[in-house]
């Protein structure tokens, strides 16, 4: 058994698979492998074809699968920790890339904190190529250490929900695997509570992956997806439902696991809201205001920094409201600390 599995769930974007499998297979950690796993886009062919010149470029390193339907998203992550070998799933999106030396840091914090259950990674965004960083997202400036339980729930739910470079316990994600949330587009996040509940959550500094900026949506070809979201598009729509997922999630973790969570998720949630409704505020006045207005239903009115977002995106504008976070982010080198992620951990897990 591999300590690391690098799942990928592939959908269209067979040009930029390469340059993935690239930084992936070029480091210089041994312990782990690869899976893939198609989940029936038009670009089946062009994917399967790339796999299986990496395959016998790398003998054995790389496992391929195609699904016989469209899971979706969601039933796609599922099925890749079905199949993986690893004691830990890294999950990466397959248009992004592996940073240097990531699988040999994630190896090296597994092996100062036994009994991981997820690891939040920062990572950073680029715009065509990887030398073109557009911005970093890192959500403390040193490493900290969440015991399982309410506090680690919390703080990883929402860091966790862009994919490249979580890592989950294998054994747990699989013994927590449910549909129920399929058509979210956010069944990692249910994965994290279920397993923060019970395992310590760990936060790197480190840079571990580059996101891909840019990306064309797919989803909503699935059939747990159509009707919930538009392929191609980000409508308003889509966005609350998207965001219904999170907040409904939260509230099932906190009935299963017992723990007090989901008033906190959604206070944490509202405390960060800012792309939230900075992604539809280029819509029209009405379109916006109803947009927000249902965000605000679902509870992140509760965060005093809702209406302050909400108030700059309108009387600034997304490009100079951006501008100004971007700014400050910058300054401080990572992204401030506001409500439950101020609670300070020490680098051992202890209180700090």
């Amino acid at each position: 058994m591999p300590l690391i599995t690098v799942c990928i769930p592939c959908y269209n974007r067979a040009t930029v698979l390469p340059a993935l499998l690239d930084t992936v297979l070029g480091q210089s950690f041994d312990d782990f492998d690869v899976l893939l796993r198609e989940d029936g886009s038009p670009q089946r062919d062009a994917i399967r074809a790339v796999v299986e010149d990496y395959q016998r470029c790398y003998p054995g390193r790389i496992c391929y699968i195609e699904n016989d339907r469209n899971l979706g998203y969601d039933g796609n992550l599922r099925a890749l920790v079905e199949a993986a070998s690893g004691e830990y799933c890294l999950f990466m999106g397959n248009d992004d890339l592996m940073c240097e030396g990531t699988l040999a840091h994630v190896a090296a914090v597994i092996d100062r904190h036994p009994g991981l259950g997820v690891l939040v990674r920062s990572y950073a965004a680029f715009d065509g190529t990887p030398d073109n960083i557009d911005q970093t997202f890192r959500y403390f400036p040193d490493e900290r250490v969440y015991p399982a339980g309410a506090d680690a729930v919390t703080v990883a739910f929402r860091r966790s929900v862009v994919i490249p470079g979580m890592v989950l316990h294998r054994a747990d994600a699989l013994a927590a695997s449910t549909d129920r949330f399929d058509g979210v587009l956010l069944y990692q996040l249910y994965l994290v509570g279920r397993i923060a509940a019970h395992r310590p959550v760990v936060f790197t500094p480190q840079v571990l992956t580059l996101y891909r900026n840019g990306g064309v949506p797919d989803f909503g070809n699935a059939e747990a997806e159509r009707g919930k979201f538009v392929p191609k598009e980000h409508t308003p729509e889509s966005s609350l439902h998207f965001m219904q997922g999170m907040v409904d999630i939260a509230r099932h973790v906190e009935a299963v696991e017992g723990i007090a969570v989901h008033r906190r998720i959604v206070a944490d949630i509202g405390n960060y809201s800012y792309p939230i409704l900075a992604i539809q505020a280029d819509k029209p006045l009405g379109v916006f205001l109803r947009y927000s207005l249902g965000l605000a239903r679902l509870g992140l009115w509760r965060s005093p920094l809702f209406p302050v977002y909400f108030f700059a995106l309108l009387l600034l504008g997304p490009k100079a409201s951006e501008a100004l976070i971007r700014w400050i982010k910058g300054w401080l080198g990572y992204t401030p600390a506001f409500g439950d992620a101020r609670a300070r951990k020490s680098r051992n897990g202890g209180a700090g």
